[in-house]
């Protein structure tokens, strides 16, 4: 049974490529479709001249982490497709030296240390580095499968991932063979830097594509979908990448689609296979900025002691009028002409119109301490109050927003002479101001029904 196998698939392999169809090998017609989560659509068109006689149609240059249980094929009606293979063989001695048997092949024979000759023979089998040859005067020697020269590769061997269909046609057949395939190790990301100036920003954005499909895309139709699909797991392969960047702005072009945003980039892209490019796709000037401070302490009823706490900065713009796709996003500001990283953060895919707030880091200048300075508790009830101390000890003066995580149902009772409002549900939130190299207290007492 395992012979018969071998055999069979023999005949296939000599099929498909003795009898294959004309395919060309330009694509006179590709594009791109990347997505943020390491998949990537591929379509193609080129032109096929197919006979009647001919038994299969062989695709070459597909990506080498093509999911081939994806493959959409569109042909013409009169020709039926019967089976599919993915076919890539590596050059290996093993490989050349199977498909050579029973061809002619030159063999180098050593006369001595210095010197040798190349004589025209006919392999006849092979085991390991060891080959059996028949030689023109029809004698049969054993030589090194080392001193083996081709002189080609042979037909039967593909040297490129390549998709094989084993076929039957009604009539001779001219035309466009179009063929849409996902493929993985293929991904985009957005990046963005926001450069400050005083109340003002300018954002830019890079789209980054990172090819590791095993294919190279040359002059492409790219577009990008920005969105979290609904897809099969599989798992990734990471590597590391090159770079090439396109440092022109260009006006990529957005559209709403299916609840995703569509990116096209508009004019064709080269891809090289495990390199990464960039393309510049926002800049968006004069943005008006907010800086914001903000704390968030523990739950007074569970409060013991004295704790302090560092007090975070945000810089805040209002929305944009495009989406902006996930990404990563660093903050730069400008010393006496010196630029400094002020922070780095990550937004979601963020739609147009929608306020974006980044935490840049800890701001040296401000410290709040909390502290029980009584708790006046019994089995039923919660009763305590606490000392809060903000410290600014910078040059300007700053208002802190101070969130306390408290119960917000009926029994809850605040007492304090500061303003406060509960935001997201059970946050008591307080809009402190103080004045520079200066300290605040303030106190609150909390009970609520255990």
């Amino acid at each position: 049974m395992k012979k018969l196998t071998i055999a069979l698939l023999t005949g296939l392999t000599f099929s498909a490529s003795l009898w294959s169809a004309t395919l060309s090998n330009e694509i006179k017609d590709g594009s791109l479709v990347v997505y943020n989560s390491n998949l990537g659509l591929v379509h193609e068109e080129r032109d096929l001249n197919l006979h009647k006689s001919d038994t299969s149609i062989i695709y070459k240059g597909v990506a080498k982490s093509v999911q081939t249980d994806s493959i959409n094929v569109d042909i013409s009606p009169d020709v039926t497709l019967y089976s599919q293979q993915y076919r890539f063989d590596s050059l290996t001695q093993e490989k050349l030296l199977q498909a050579h048997i029973g061809k002619k092949v030159e063999v180098r024979l050593l006369r001595n240390k210095n010197e040798f000759k190349i004589i025209t023979a006919t392999l006849l089998a092979y085991n390991g580095g060891k080959s059996i040859v028949k030689t023109l005067d029809y004698k049969i020697i054993t030589v090194q499968s080392d001193n083996i020269i081709f002189d080609n590769v042979p037909d039967t061997l593909i040297t490129k991932p390549s998709l094989v269909w084993n076929i039957k046609s009604k009539k001779d057949v001219k035309t466009t063979m179009k063929l849409d395939y996902l493929i993985s190790n293929i991904n985009f990301k957005s990046n963005y830097i926001l450069n400050i100036d005083k109340n003002t920003a300018n954002l830019t954005g890079w789209i980054s594509v990172n090819n590791r499909s095993g294919k190279r895309f040359e002059n492409t139709k790219l577009s990008l979908l920005a969105g979290d699909i609904q897809k099969k797991y599989r798992q990734g392969q990471r590597r590391y990448k090159n770079m090439r960047v396109m440092n022109d702005t260009i006006e990529v072009k957005e559209k709403s689609f299916e609840g995703y945003h569509f990116y096209t980039i508009p004019f064709p892209v080269t891809i090289a296979n495990n390199e990464t490019t960039q393309i510049k796709f926002v800049q968006e000037n004069n943005i008006s900025i907010q800086r914001l401070y903000s704390v968030t302490l523990n739950n007074p009823l569970y409060l013991e002691g004295q704790i302090k706490n560092d007090v975070s900065q945000f810089v805040m713009f209002k929305g944009l009028s495009i989406p902006l796709p996930k990404g990563d996003i660093r903050i730069y500001s400008q010393l006496e002409g010196q630029t400094i990283l002020l922070g780095e953060n990550h937004i979601n895919h963020t739609p147009k119109n929608n306020d974006i707030k980044l935490r840049i880091g800890t701001n040296f200048d401000l410290k709040l301490s909390q502290k029980n300075t009584k708790d006046t508790s019994t089995d039923d009830w919660f009763n305590v109050d606490v000392e809060y101390t903000l410290s600014n000890n910078s040059d300007m003066n700053k208002t802190v927003e101070v969130l306390v995580p408290f119960n917000t149902h009926q029994d809850s009772k605040i007492k304090t002479d500061e303003t406060y409002a509960f935001t997201k549900g059970n946050l008591v939130t307080f809009s402190i101001k103080v004045e520079s190299n200066t300290t605040k207290k303030f106190n609150v007492n909390y009970e609520s029904k255990k």
